[in-house]
């Protein structure tokens, strides 16, 4: 089997992609569009939630991976889980760093490559990956994470998937991962997935100018860039 020292030119590429994305600005909750997308997500995800019967959140051990500064751990122990139940990881010890500081005490956090999580098997009821997977373009990498991640899922557990399905023209660091690709690293399991999220060159565009014309085109399918879904074990 392939090691994880072996990605160590996909890591090298994946830090510098990060670092020359900085501090932008698009990604802050004070930025109108961005602030659409979010809440979008948010309405959609505990639906999804509802419908697979995780709610209430207060007996679940949750696992983010690919977790960044912990924006989404946060929401998780604002919608009910333990904060002592949640742990993410994340391959970029500055962002683990800001998760320490920003995340509720008691969140386990760990700086590593999700190749080799540092956890048994069997350790979580639901596994989340927000746009972590489209930032990886090594192939072997993308099939070693998703082995893992199914590897530490609990037999009647769940992981929420949600990530592009359409490339950016304009930022060669992702890839869009589509229905076949999802199916592929998550073969035998079932897959229910759906189109969310207006494409955020639209939000950001629409989202300062008219709130309610954002909320007309995000009805638009088409219009939709990531799919939001649960992949659950055979």
């Amino acid at each position: 089997m392939t090691s994880v020292t072996d990605f160590t030119a996909e890591q090298t590429r994946i830090r510098a992609a990060y670092a020359r994305r900085g501090q932008d600005g698009r990604y802050s909750s004070s930025d109108r569009g961005h602030l659409f997308i979010l809440q979008g997500i948010e309405r959609r995800l505990l639906r999804l939630l509802a419908r697979h019967a995780a709610l209430p959140l207060h007996d679940k051990r949750m696992l983010e991976v690919g977790c960044g500064t912990g924006y989404w751990l946060r929401e998780f122990v604002k919608w009910g889980a333990d904060p002592t139940a949640v742990t993410g990881v994340d391959l970029l010890d500055d962002r683990i760093a800001a998760a320490r500081r920003l995340c509720p005490g008691g969140t386990a956090l760990f700086q590593c490559n999700a190749a080799d999580l540092p956890f048994p098997d069997a350790a979580f009821d639901v596994i989340a990956q927000f746009t972590m997977f489209t930032s990886i373009l090594d192939p072997e990498l993308k099939r070693r994470v998703a082995a893992e991640m199914l590897r530490v899922l609990k037999r009647r557990g769940f992981i929420l998937w949600y990530d592009f399905h359409v490339t950016s023209p304009h930022n060669p660091d992702v890839r869009a991962v589509g229905r076949r690709e999802i199916a592929d690293l998550f073969a035998g399991c079932s897959i229910t997935l759906q189109r969310a999220t207006l494409a955020p060159p639209i939000a950001r565009f629409a989202a300062p100018r008219s709130w309610p014309l954002c909320v007309l085109l995000d009805a638009i399918p088409l219009l939709r860039t990531h799919y939001l879904g649960v992949i659950r074990k055979p």
